[in-house]
């Protein structure tokens, strides 16, 4: 009888790359002689998904959040669930679910299997994310300022847990100046990129706004991100003009962009479904890259030690500032910059401290001490 753990990860897609990032983390990586690690999620799209299939676990195609209307069939659609989660002998059901769906965790108390969920941004919102915290097991915090907001009556069943970088995959990158499309760039070039998935509240705007004043054709711009839906659109056809901005689309590997980079920049609003933790600026760091990020919530954990590579969100003035101060560096000053933020990666986010933590926390819930 295998007599592991057996852990269900849900998660709707691995279209978007951060959950999915951190899941494919996770069953990759979790001890195999203690963890029997399996997927659940919505569909089989996206390149990562390829990747995951590729791992030697068990993947499951089935949806895990039901509608809650009509009001009068939800038990039935629950119930469903309910029977998924009871016949796969689960001892944890872990979501990266990003939404306040409480039929899942519902289904997963109905069949009596602790459930934990990982609250990765700062929204809230509506009184779902009540009943879906009140359901779970444990909520799994990737900053501090999460439960201080939402958790102050439910701190016992929060556990802080920052979301991490493989710092081995994301080694420190020599400098390139072709991109895998062609792309050439010369050495009097200063090299902005910023990897998202574009949605408005990543603000890019405000960073090709920047861009546009700056009005200096040295400085140029890659955006890594889908860029098929509206915002991606309206993104192109507004700076469609400038020969100095360049939208690359999505990329499953992002180092051969961040190899070209001299900095990277995070311009996300203050509004919205803020970040919680974003893990691109912490793998361009870990490539040694400088990072400017806004001074939000998520990004200013990452950037915490840095403090002056933050700028106030959505102000344009701050970043160009920003921007100029680390073009003008010395070659001497920006390495020195960027091997701090290389280090701080490594002693503080590390995908180790990642696995690790969650390995206690798994074994704390099904009763195994360490």
């Amino acid at each position: 009888m295998d007599r592991r753990i057996k852990i269900l990860f849900t998660i709707p897609n691995f279209d978007t790359a951060g959950s999915g990032k951190s899941v494919y983390d996770m069953v990759s990586r979790l001890d195999k002689n203690i963890f029997n690690p399996e997927v659940c999620c919505f569909h089989d799209r996206g390149e990562l998904f390829k990747e995951i299939m590729k791992l030697n676990i068990k993947v499951h195609l089935f949806n895990t959040s039901v509608s809650y209307y009509p009001l009068l069939t939800f038990p039935f659609r629950v119930f469903k669930i309910y029977q998924f989660f009871k016949n796969g002998g689960f001892n944890i059901i872990h979501s990266w679910h990003w939404s306040s769906d409480f039929s899942e965790p519902l289904a997963a108390k109905l069949a009596g299997i602790p459930f934990i969920y990982t609250k990765k941004a700062m929204g809230w919102g509506n009184k779902a994310w009540l009943w879906r915290s009140k359901l779970s097991t444990k909520i799994i915090s990737v900053n501090k300022e999460i439960p201080e907001r939402f958790f102050k009556n439910n701190f016992s069943k929060v556990t802080i847990i920052p979301l991490c970088v493989d710092v081995k995959r994301f080694s420190p990158l020599e400098k390139t100046y072709k991109s895998p499309e062609g792309l050439i760039f010369g050495e009097e070039d200063f090299i902005i990129i910023s990897v998202a998935n574009l949605v408005p509240v990543k603000g890019i705007e405000i960073l090709l706004d920047a861009i546009v004043r700056l009005n200096d054709k040295t400085i140029k711009v890659l955006i890594v991100g889908d860029d098929k839906n509206e915002y991606g659109k309206e993104l192109i056809s507004n700076y469609k003009d400038f020969s100095n901005i360049f939208f690359l689309g999505k990329k499953l590997d992002v180092r051969p962009y961040l190899a070209l980079a001299d900095l990277f920049v995070i311009p996300t609003k203050d509004e919205g479904r803020k970040e919680g933790l974003p893990i691109a600026p912490m793998e361009a760091m870990s490539s040694k890259r400088i990072v400017l990020g806004s001074d939000i919530t998520g990004i200013k954990e990452v950037l915490k030690n840095f403090p002056d590579f933050l700028f106030s969100s959505g102000d344009i003035d701050d970043l160009i500032s920003k921007i100029l101060k680390v073009k003008e560096m010395s070659f001497k000053e920006r390495e020195l910059i960027a091997n701090r933020m290389r280090a701080h990666v490594e002693n503080n986010l590390s995908i180790d401290r990642f696995i690790r933590e969650h390995e206690a926390l798994y074994k704390q819930i099904v009763g195994i001490k360490n």
